[in-house]
């Protein structure tokens, strides 16, 4: 979404068209109205799958079969990151505060490269992830001195306390820990944030999720889910001691698990007083109402319905030998659900495309209603086929 130019163009969004230069201007101008402080996360390790997806670029990747991590040994894609970071800086005026990401760096250390880097200087596999990271970070506060970096701090868990103070991390980046389950083990988690403390890292971050977390294809969100989240987290925070300066939380949105993933954004909530204030509400009840009606199991299920299973199955239909009277009623039937569907879902999208682009509203669709109506389709089409073979 991010609209970069001169040699990343190719980067650039084509589903969904990119934001303009003048929109991510006016986001950060509305955000500091409203006493926020814009932090953008520009990946750089993992999760690199908008960049190395791209045939052009699929010479950067760890393994060619993994299309989110970013081989570390491969000066060319040093130099992109450092252009993408670059870029993104530039539009972001004032900046203090950048995010490099680094989480789930799927299959490092699997690449020909790095299986000879590993060999050669009998490292481990972290110690790979700490030479590209602080790399990467040095030449950032070598550029811009002034940035404090965040990083996320899942590959660096498992890491003992004295590798963590040898790790050159320590004053070059601050760790944000993420759990966005409702189960949070609270002292587990203050457990770790004591450990990167003693480490020498005592300013820390945390993240939760308000929305998108819960599966790949969630269409309506579990608010109590990560209510429960949030409040597992207010614990932590109390139980902390005095030495670990908790900057803040992260409450991420989450528009995707993945790049290319299905959508799993939309939002509801049930709190009157909320819904007052929040823009989406709409959208929000009528995305419930679709959903509802989507898996009723009236239009789930027609298919397996007794009057389909029982005088329109596959053998009849094969040979068309079909009761018309029972069939039509059949077809009638399916041709309210379809009306139904059809009037929720164009007063879905006459109030999803006043939030998101026409683009996101078909996509939607797509995923999730297209499925549902096409064997109502189907079967209104293969009954009106059979019927006229019935009747003079």
């Amino acid at each position: 979404m991010f609209p970069y130019e001169e040699g990343l163009t190719l980067l650039q969004g084509t589903v969904h068209p990119t934001y303009s230069r003048e929109e991510v201007l006016s986001i950060q101008e509305f955000s500091r109205a409203k006493g926020m402080e814009v932090i953008p996360l520009v990946q750089t390790f993992g999760h690199m799958e908008f960049v190395l997806k791209h045939k052009a670029l699929w010479e950067l990747r760890e393994v060619s079969h993994c299309v989110s991590t970013l081989n570390p040994h491969n000066e060319k894609g040093v130099k992109m990151v450092m252009e993408m970071l670059r870029q993104v800086v530039e539009l972001h005026p004032g900046l203090s505060t950048l995010h490099i990401g680094a989480d789930e760096v799927y299959m490092l250390g699997e690449g020909s490269e790095s299986k000879l880097w590993l060999a050669a200087s009998g490292s481990t596999v972290e110690q790979l992830f700490l030479s590209h990271v602080t790399k990467v970070a040095t030449m950032i506060k070598e550029i811009w001195p002034h940035l404090t970096i965040i990083i996320w701090d899942d590959m660096i868990r498992g890491m003992s306390q004295d590798a963590l103070k040898a790790s050159g991390l320590v004053g070059l980046v601050q760790p944000m820990l993420w759990d966005y389950t409702p189960t949070l083990d609270v002292d587990t988690t203050v457990s770790l944030l004591e450990k990167y403390c003693s480490a020498g890292m005592s300013e820390l971050w945390a993240a939760s999720s308000f929305k998108g977390s819960t599966s790949v294809f969630t269409c309506v969100t579990s608010t109590k889910r990560h209510v429960e989240n949030h409040l597992q987290w207010l614990k932590v925070a109390a139980s902390l001691s005095a030495a670990v300066n908790l900057k803040g939380i992260a409450i991420t949105g989450w528009q995707r698990h993945l790049k290319d993933e299905e959508l799993c954004f939309v939002l509801s909530n049930s709190n009157a007083a909320v819904e007052s204030l929040y823009p989406g509400r709409k959208l929000a009840q009528l995305t419930v109402e679709l959903d509802a009606l989507l898996c009723s199991e009236e239009i789930r299920f027609f298919e397996n319905s007794m009057f389909v299973k029982g005088w329109f199955s596959p053998y009849h239909q094969q040979r068309k030998m079909v009761n018309p009277l029972i069939c039509m009623q059949i077809q009638s039937q399916a041709s309210t659900c379809l009306v139904m569907i059809q009037q929720k879902m164009e007063a879905w999208r006459e109030e999803m495309v006043r939030l998101y682009q026409e683009s996101t509203a078909q996509e939607w669709i797509e995923e999730h209603v297209r499925p549902i109506i096409a064997p109502l389709h189907r079967i209104i089409e293969e009954i009106a086929d059979c019927v006229k073979e019935m009747m003079p």
